[in-house]
This record gives C-alpha cells, sequence and structure tokens, in this order.
C-alpha cells in the first residue's frame, strides 16, 4: 500500500480538521523514522491510517469489539481509546492491510502498550507532538523526540498517566504497562 492508497481509505471517513491532523502525524512520523532510523515506508502508512476509526459510530465499534478477537475489557475504559484497535482490526478485515509492524504501531497508538516497538513509539509520539497540538508538556516531548524517543514515549505516557489520575479517570492496562516498561529504560533498568 502507498500513501495515495492510504489516503483513499482515510480521508472518506475523518472530518477535514481530522484529515489534516492525520498528514501532520504522518509527516512527524516520517520525520522520526528519518531521525532515528527507523522505516519511512511503515511510518508514514502507519501516520496515515492511524485515526481510520476515529469517527465510526460507538455503537459500530462496540460490535467490532464483542464480536471480534479484542479484549472485551476496552468497553470498560473511555470511548476514545477503541478507535485504535478497531481501526487496525478494520484496516486488516476490511481493506486487506497485512503489515503487523503498522497494525500494531495503529493498534497501540492512544495507549502505548510494554516492549513498545521503535515503529510504536514513532507513531505514539508523532501523534502526540504533531505540529497542530497545543497543550502542556507537549513541547518538552517534542524536544524530546528529536534525540531519544524512548524518552520522548516515556515523557508522552507519564503526562497521559497524570492527566488521566488528575481527572479520575480511568487508565487502561496497555498506558501503565508502557509507562513502567519505559520507565525501567529511562531510570537505568532500576
Amino acid at each position: 500500500m502507498n500513501r495515495n492508497d492510504a489516503i483513499n481509505i482515510v480521508k472518506p471517513v475523518l472530518t477535514e480538521v481530522r484529515y489534516e491532523h492525520t498528514l501532520r502525524v504522518a509527516d512527524t512520523a516520517v520525520m522520526l523514522a528519518e531521525a532515528h532510523q527507523g522505516s519511512i515506508r511503515q511510518a508514514e502508512l502507519a501516520g496515515l491510517l492511524h485515526d481510520y476509526a476515529k469517527y465510526h459510530s460507538k455503537q459500530e465499534m462496540v460490535r467490532w469489539i464483542k464480536s471480534t478477537t479484542l479484549p472485551k475489557d476496552l468497553l470498560d475504559y473511555h470511548h476514545e481509546l477503541w478507535h485504535a484497535p478497531v481501526g487496525a482490526k478494520m484496516l486488516r478485515l476490511i481493506h486487506g492491510v497485512t503489515d503487523r509492524a503498522v497494525l500494531d504501531a495503529i493498534y497501540y497508538h492512544t495507549t502505548g502498550r510494554a516492549h513498545m516497538t521503535q515503529l510504536d513509539m514513532i507513531v505514539f509520539v508523532a501523534d502526540y507532538t504533531e505540529p497542530g497540538r497545543d497543550f502542556p508538556g507537549v513541547d518538552q516531548v517534542r524536544e524530546a523526540s528529536r534525540n531519544d524517543l524512548v524518552y520522548a514515549s516515556w515523557l508522552a505516557l507519564k503526562n497521559t498517566v497524570i492527566y488521566l489520575a488528575g481527572n479520575e479517570s480511568g487508565i487502561y492496562p496497555d498506558t501503565l504497562h508502557a509507562y513502567n516498561d519505559l520507565t525501567k529504560y529511562v531510570k537505568g533498568g532500576q
């Protein structure tokens, strides 16, 4: 699948604002892949496809979660998390995307996971730091991402955990596992 194929899949299902975000995420993912010697093709593809299911209805996403092998505990957490795993599943089953690394990066772009791959981190950080984002802590993650993708991912996860806890929101287990896993690396194996 090339850039135009991916755009033809996502553009019809996204708002104009979300489509522009998607292009910025893809561009940021490419920049991060270049900076960290990652796969530019995979980074761009995952960046373009990452929000494919963002505007599918909650009912449709619930159907996908209940009727496939997706974890049922997703339903216990905020619906904003659902579009990532549902999107990865839909892209594989409906659009024939078979690149497991790309699908995983899409699947985990909202939560992270323990043992994140380089591509997982590239898409996670690209979505968090694309130039249209403006919230407390984003500039620090942006700066870190230029030199240290692991540290940037850890900072983004730390900010996310603090934000969710501060709002008394549930934190999906994958996010906690990702944070704990990367904390070991950032703190030197402690």
